[in-house]
């Protein structure tokens, strides 16, 4: 009788100081808001350093949320958008990576809950490979973008401008810089 085979995950960390989780929204139907999230973290594991098995979960804390002005980050965290004091976290967690049409693409499918609100999404994901930095420690570069519609998790906040059309659209474009470390 064979023994099975024993399969050793592989850890990695998300690197704060060198990742940026961000996003866009268009404002008054034509330019875009920027911002990103200052507090963020993740736990993924592979198979090896096989990322087409990954299993992860990011999570970000949405009172960190930072747009550059500081009157919209109040009000992005009251009860009309991410209502910081009753949701503490933002979860994405997926176990789906699936090889793209061109080398180095990436479909990546998970759960996001915000909002207490969990719905399944499909963001696309760019490898930058796997490289030793400086110091000696292996790391794993991904861009990851998508786009999500934010009524689905209640964010439904908005004023109609007098010209037609409304103030913020309901499409919100996801664009993140991830790097991750190889714990050994």
């Amino acid at each position: 009788m064979e023994t099975p085979e024993v399969v050793t995950k592989t850890k990695w960390i998300i690197d704060p100081i060198n990742s940026q989780v961000g996003f866009r929204v268009k404002y008054l139907l034509f330019s875009n808001v920027r911002g990103s999230f200052k507090e963020f973290d993740a736990s993924i594991y592979t198979i090896g350093d096989d990322f087409s098995t990954a299993e992860i979960s990011f999570q970000i804390n949405p009172a960190s949320i930072d747009t550059g002005i500081e009157q919209r980050d109040a009000h992005l965290r009251n009860a009309d958008f991410f209502d910081v004091d009753e949701f503490k976290e933002i979860i994405f967690s997926a176990n789906t990576f699936v090889a793209g049409k061109v080398a180095g693409h990436y479909e990546l499918y998970g759960e996001l809950t915000m909002k207490g609100i969990k719905k399944e999404v499909k963001l696309d994901a760019e490898a930058g490979g796997l490289i030793k930095d400086p110091w000696g420690a292996q790391k794993a570069l991904f861009s990851v973008t998508g786009k999500i519609n934010r009524k689905e998790w209640g964010f439904n906040w908005n004023t109609s401008l007098e010209a037609g059309g409304f103030l913020v659209s309901e499409d919100v474009w996801i664009n993140c810089e991830v790097q991750l470390i190889k714990q050994v």
